[in-house]
């Protein structure tokens, strides 16, 4: 193997080693979802005007309104992030596959 190919295969791994982080950072962020409709629901589900919710390692009194429309708003934005990790994916797969293809070529 010479060092061209050499390089694009240590490129080819670094691509891999990104798509996996990638992957640990959305399995988060869905994670941070499904707690974040979790609270919203209960929060909806409350008969009173003040909630409570955890700021740090304290509990302190919130309004159900303003509270309510804060997991809406940390909804949206973790909804933003894993739309951008998947474009950040799609073109690291297509980098990747196009690499491999370049490999596997010069190496027939």
């Amino acid at each position: 193997m010479d060092a061209q190919q050499q390089k694009k295969l240590e490129e080819l791994q670094l691509i891999e080693h990104n798509l996996q982080q990638l992957a640990v950072q959305k399995q988060l962020f869905q994670l941070e979802i499904k707690e974040t409709l979790d609270a919203l629901e209960e929060v909806k589900k409350s008969k009173q005007g003040d909630v409570f919710k955890v700021v740090g390692s304290v509990m302190v009194k919130a309004n159900k309104e303003q509270l309510e429309k804060e997991l809406k708003e940390k909804h949206e934005l973790l909804e933003l992030r894993i739309k951008s990790i998947e474009k950040q994916e799609e073109v690291l797969k297509e980098k990747a596959l196009k690499l491999r293809e370049e490999i596997l070529k010069k190496a027939k």
